[in-house]
């Protein structure tokens, strides 16, 4: 089945536009191919991607956003949230909390994708970026318990947001992953969405970079091509 659980709505919260079609593109098309909604939060503006010296943050944050768009359409998502905080200075502070409570609440999902809060040493060479880090943690928070939690940030009854109770949240950890989708049917999808972000991978072969991990994450469940999470039940 494409949605075991027979989810109708799902989030996913990252910290970068790329990250979600980096981390889990192909369950999320995965996930809009079976009929659910599904909302895309990103926390900064992505000003900071960029090694050009004539770029400025300004621009940047315009093209990463409409490249974000553009991938959103690809895989087929219903809506992307810009928080539009500072690229590479994000901390899960109290704001970014509520204000990822405030998008849980008014989506409603059932199951969220979100980075891992921990920093990973053990990764090969990627050492882990703060934003990613930060975003985990504010997501965490912010699915328990403070869009569960009617007293947590009042300003959000006052907006008409009644808190929601997430069902499942599905963490990007590779190295604690206990649950695994198999995207083989939406690999290219897949790739299609991340060829997007034209700013971010235009310097290396998308498809064959996303064939090899998604294989990679696939060959010991007898999967060609699959996704990988923590996941944790609230039910």
């Amino acid at each position: 089945m494409t949605n075991d659980e027979g989810y109708q709505r799902g989030m996913v919260i990252v910290a970068h536009p790329d990250d979600a079609e980096f981390g889990c593109s192909g369950t999320v098309a995965k996930w809009c191919k079976s009929g659910m909604e599904v909302v895309q939060v990103i926390c900064t503006d992505g000003s900071k991607g960029s090694s050009d010296p004539s770029m400025t943050s300004a621009e940047l944050t315009e093209i990463r956003m409409r490249e974000q768009r553009n991938a959103a359409r690809v895989l087929g998502v219903k809506d992307v949230v810009f928080l539009g905080y500072e690229d590479a200075m994000l901390v899960p502070t109290l704001e970014l909390r509520r204000d990822i409570a405030r998008e849980i609440r008014r989506h409603r999902p059932q199951v969220v994708i979100c980075p891992s809060p921990v920093r990973s040493l053990t990764d090969g060479p990627y050492i882990g970026h703060p934003d990613h880090i930060a975003a985990g943690e504010a997501a965490l928070a912010a699915v328990f318990p403070s869009a569960r939690d009617r007293l947590t940030f009042p300003e959000l009854l006052e907006e008409g947001l009644e808190p929601h109770n997430v069902e499942e949240l599905l963490i990007t950890d590779r190295a604690n992953a206990d649950t695994w989708i198999d995207v083989s049917e939406v690999i290219e999808v897949a790739i299609k969405a991340l060829q997007q972000h034209e700013s971010q991978v235009g310097h290396f072969d998308v498809a064959k970079g996303m064939r090899r991990w998604r294989s990679m994450t696939g060959e010991s469940k007898d999967m060609a091509y699959a996704e990988s999470f923590k996941s944790y039940k609230f039910r």
